[in-house]
């Protein structure tokens, strides 16, 4: 089995979901951490999904990330383990206003 810390970025996300990162085929990770940082001059809410065989499992739903601030939805004490074609999404109330920083550990 071969361990892989891997950094996934994902700049400007805004109504649209955006895929941070899709678990490959025979493959489970742990998401060690997970930030969403407003970039904008105005509060916005914020979702945070997992799609697991075509079905959205929410760690955060509407939540709200003041102006400079950010959300950590995973990190800490709290992991979160995706396996084979589990994908980790995130969408904003606004367009273009954040970014997101993933880290996880990929075993294969």
């Amino acid at each position: 089995m071969a361990n892989t810390f891997k950094n996934q970025f994902n700049k400007s996300v805004g109504t649209s979901a955006a895929t941070v990162y899709t678990c490959p085929s025979a493959t489970q990770t742990t998401v060690i951490g997970l930030t969403v940082g407003n970039i904008t001059a105005s509060p916005i809410t914020v979702d945070v999904y997992v799609t697991s065989s075509a079905t959205d499992y929410y760690l955060v739903k509407g939540a709200v990330v003041p102006v400079g601030g950010s959300l950590v939805p995973v990190g800490g004490d709290q992991k979160l383990v995706l396996e084979a074609a589990d994908v980790l999404k995130v969408v904003s109330s606004a367009a273009s206003s954040a970014d997101v920083i993933c880290s996880l550990l990929e075993i294969s």
